[in-house]
């Protein structure tokens, strides 16, 4: 595989844009990743403005986590024995309900923390479904020497959308109203349904059909024999929890509090880190190593946790602007390559299943980090719970490197 690597021409960076699946892919998802990235700012907002707690967001966060948790690992088993389009549109829909019911609430004007809870974890069980399929159909869609291609562009996607979604929020949230947000959510879910239900990816390769949990072994079985993934899953699963739960969950307080600014400049950090994850896509679509590629994707995440640090210390806001984009390059980076490395070297029939288990392994103790933030909140400084989680968020990425297992091994 290297050598014949080494004498082909080697893809270019809009290669995958050459099947029409991808095509249709790739644009649904973006319209959706806008939707979503509009509706997690003024989430977030909204559940400040109700409660004036610093925390709150945290529980929150730790519904939807719990909810997705629970449906996760049976995605992936079922993407892997039925059709992947089939399951994403079905969730889809389902969030486009729970969407629209979000909606009623508000326009109602019977919205409050209970309610807010209760619907957060609705869309969680069903993202759950969603997420293990859509990391198994990108192979499906395009040939083997677009992946990377294909990887970097669904990262793009996604990071640029955060760029656009929370300009969005932050126009529409304080003239127009929460609802007007909600509603181009449930939108962008029908838009994205839509697109699948026209691409026609060709049909998975299924293994044999051993009962939901044998199949699940199977997929556990394949992390564990694997040292670059199940240490990248293990190092995540820590550093979730201490360093992106508290900076999710408090970073509306932060914005408030230690920088005094409102909620356009809440929204205006996180465009300008997607704008920094578009970048490091680029970077990576573009330069897509042969060799180093675990390496280069563990060091990228362990930096980007310094960024972190920034916001917490940072007396000035613009120097907080300077450290998200920091942060989104070197998430760019580094997710592009994680993506670009489990859709080359897992096998088909258990793509979706190990997608899965990393969605699930990484995210395991995500809700224990965020009611640990709401707590905390309450007695130490958001930014304090920011510097501590930062900084060792980055020094847990750097530790699976030390085994040279796991530092040479793709």
């Amino acid at each position: 595989m290297t050598g014949q690597a080494g004498t082909r021409e080697r893809p270019g960076t809009l290669a995958a844009f050459s099947s029409r699946d991808f095509r249709l892919l790739w644009g649904g998802q973006t319209i959706s990743f806008v939707g979503d990235a509009a509706f997690v700012v003024a989430l977030g907002w909204r559940v400040n403005d109700l409660t004036h707690s610093a925390g709150d967001l945290g529980f929150v966060l730790a519904a939807e986590s719990v909810a997705m948790l629970a449906t996760l690992l049976w995605g992936g088993v079922l993407a892997d024995r039925y059709s992947r389009r089939l399951l994403m549109i079905s969730s889809d829909l389902a969030r486009t309900v729970v969407v629209a019911a979000f909606f009623a609430v508000e326009v109602a004007g019977h919205v409050g923390l209970p309610a807010v809870i209760v619907l957060a974890a609705c869309f969680g069980a069903a993202d759950g479904f969603f997420q293990p399929a859509f990391g198994g159909i990108v192979p499906l869609v395009v040939d083997a020497p677009l992946l990377p291609s294909a990887s970097s562009w669904i990262g793009i996607a996604r990071q640029a959308s955060a760029v656009v979604g929370p300009a969005i929020a932050a126009g529409l949230y304080g003239t127009a109203g929460p609802a007007t947000v909600w509603a181009i959510e449930a939108a962008s879910f029908v838009v994205s349904a839509g697109a699948l239900w026209l691409a026609r990816p060709r049909r998975s390769e299924a293994g044999p059909q051993l009962g939901l949990r044998r199949e699940l072994a199977v997929g556990f079985r394949y992390v564990l024999a694997v040292p670059w993934i199940w240490t990248g899953i293990a190092a995540a699963t820590v550093i979730l929890m201490v360093a992106m739960a508290p900076y999710t969950a408090l970073l509306p307080a932060v914005v408030r509090v230690h920088y005094h600014r409102g909620v356009f400049s809440y929204g205006l950090l996180f465009s300008l880190m997607a704008a920094g994850m578009v970048a490091g896509s680029l970077v990576w679509a573009r330069w897509h190593p042969a060799r180093n590629r675990v390496a280069v994707c563990f060091a990228s995440f362990g930096i980007n946790d310094l960024g972190i640090v920034a916001v917490a210390i940072s007396p000035w806001f613009w120097l907080a602007a300077c450290a998200v984009v920091w942060r989104g390059f070197w998430i760019g980076v580094g997710g592009a390559a994680w993506v670009t490395l489990i859709n080359e070297l897992v096998p088909e029939n258990l793509l979706s299943r190990v997608f899965s288990l990393d969605y699930f392994g990484s995210s395991a103790l995500t809700p224990v980090g965020f009611v640990i933030a709401a707590a905390a909140a309450g007695a130490v400084a958001p930014t304090t719970i920011l510097i501590v989680g930062g900084a060792l968020g980055c020094l847990l990425w750097f530790a699976p490197l030390l085994h040279r297992e796991v530092r040479v091994a793709a």
